[in-house]
């Protein structure tokens, strides 16, 4: 079993993600999302639809909890990895 926490901290730091729902939403539009993690109460239909061809894992906590695990001083609704860096995140 995978260490989220672990996992999208190594991403953030050695890698590219962005946190927040718009730019999430922004991302996999683009093209550039690998996978997407979106917080049990995300408020994009967009995202929870997962009928874009990104890869959707859904975190069983709220957005205050999802911060927090990413070691965010803020809620994340949702983030999108980009570049995966040095991190295993990909194979959750």
């Amino acid at each position: 079993m995978i260490d989220l926490g672990r996992a999208l901290k190594t991403a953030a730091s050695t890698g590219k993600v962005v946190f927040g729902t718009q730019r999430t939403e922004k991302a996999v539009k683009k093209g550039e999302a690998k996978l997407v993690i979106i917080a049990k109460n995300c408020p994009s239909e967009f995202l929870a639809s997962g009928n874009h061809g990104v890869k959707v894992y859904r975190f069983d906590g709220t957005n205050i909890e999802l911060g927090a695990l990413c070691g965010k001083p803020f809620s994340v609704a949702a983030l999108a990895v980009i570049d995966k860096g040095a991190s295993n995140i990909l194979s959750l």
